[in-house]
């Protein structure tokens, strides 16, 4: 199984969240995924080196140009631990729901 807290860490940050999400739709080179962002790339390569520390993403060189590719397991390892608690907050929400209607009468 992943390590869940290396995957909330490099999920922690903005930038590496906007990183993955371009990943979704493919396969990009990193100067590509470089591009929309008001940084160097140095700076995005540091963010995606976190991201492939934690099994997010993979790095493959062809030639010249660096490809990265998103990998799902992690996340659907922090989905999985995320659900286990779904019961407990729907629980609570419902709680809160009949809470505000009865108030409200």
């Amino acid at each position: 199984m992943p390590d869940l807290n290396q995957t909330f860490m490099a999920l922690g940050d903005d930038t590496r969240r906007r990183i993955v999400a371009r990943l979704a739709s493919g396969e990009t080179p990193i100067s590509t995924l470089a591009a929309p962002f008001d940084m160097s790339l140095t700076a995005v390569s540091k963010h995606v080196r976190v991201l492939s520390d934690a099994g997010l993403v993979t790095v493959a060189k062809r030639g010249r140009t660096r490809y990265c590719r998103l990998e799902a397991t992690p996340m659907r390892a922090a989905v999985e631990w995320m659900n286990d608690y779904r019961q407990f907050w729907d629980a609570n929400f419902t709680a809160l729901a009949s809470y505000l209607d009865e108030d409200t009468d």
